[in-house]
């Protein structure tokens, strides 16, 4: 059995853990909300730039205005764009990650095709390079200060590789926000594009052109892919802190269970000293008589 020095070393010790943890929830919960505010203004934007670029599609002739990202090309060299984040204590959020990650490049090795990585988040960065994978860009610390301009230049590593044939699938794989308390890895195609058509009351919709279709759907086009990458970025954002006040929360409750634990071993252990000690004043006084 423990002695009571142990355990009360052990109880600050726990104490202290509990401390840290409940500051690192509050945080990830201030920080999560500030996330949630980032996709809530994007969403309306997004959606709105889908149902014109799906609108433009129903009514112009693909084959009359060939784009490169919406042609498909003969598989060779796939390129994958992996999100995860640049610190850890957030639970599953980087081990979903890397299990789905490898098992993509699994898939894809095992038919011959050639896999390069563009890694954004330390996580994923440090461990593909160990396993000497083939990445081609990494982006450390970019969510410390998001910005839009590091989905721009996610964007202009792989675009050009397409427009060359150097690759000819790109993937991204990355937490999907749900909620607080569910985030799912979702793995997305970006190139070749397939855009949905608008359906229902949404074909419908009756939008002046300036100058012309086919110009606005070159432009929209060349945009999509910046809003897609865009998207998943402040996606995997929420999810690491939603994931981050989660895990910190359960690792509060599980300190507190032991230091609930902990105080009635000491109760116990100052007890039992007690009981020793009478016991002794008891046993010496009945020898002196």
């Amino acid at each position: 059995m423990a002695t009571l020095r142990e355990i009360r070393r052990r109880l600050a010790s726990v104490t202290k853990i509990s401390q840290v943890t409940d500051a690192m929830r509050m945080v990830a919960t201030a920080k999560l909300r500030r996330a949630q505010e980032a996709i809530e203004s994007n969403r309306p934007y997004a959606e709105k730039f889908d149902l014109l670029l799906g609108h433009l599609l129903a009514q112009i002739d693909i084959d009359e205005v060939p784009h490169p990202f919406l042609v498909p090309h003969e598989m060779n060299g796939v390129c994958l764009v992996v999100v995860s984040s640049d610190r850890g204590l957030c639970g599953g959020f980087n081990s979903n990650i890397f299990r789905v990650s490898n098992e993509r490049i699994s898939f894809y090795k095992n038919q011959g095709f050639d896999v390069s990585l563009i890694c954004v988040g330390r996580r994923v960065a440090d461990s593909f390079r160990k396993r000497q994978h083939k990445v081609i860009a990494e982006y450390l610390n970019a969510f410390q200060n998001l910005r839009f301009e590091t989905a721009l230049d996610i964007v202009s590593q792989f675009d050009d590789l397409y427009l060359d044939k150097q690759i000819d699938r790109v993937e991204v794989i990355y937490n999907n926000f749900k909620s607080a308390i569910t985030q799912n890895v979702l793995v997305e195609q970006l190139l070749p594009l397939t855009p949905n058509p608008p359906v229902g009351d949404e074909l419908f919709l009756d939008y002046l052109y300036e100058p012309n279709q086919s110009e606005i759907f070159e432009r929209v086009l060349s945009k999509h892919l910046n809003i897609q990458t865009w998207k998943v970025l402040l996606d995997s954002h929420a999810a690491e802190h939603a994931a981050r006040m989660t895990a910190m929360e359960n690792a509060t409750s599980n300190a507190k269970e032991i230091i609930d634990e902990l105080v009635l071993q000491r109760n116990r252990a100052r007890q039992a000293i007690i009981t020793k000690e009478i016991s002794e004043i008891v046993g010496g006084a009945e020898a002196l008589g």
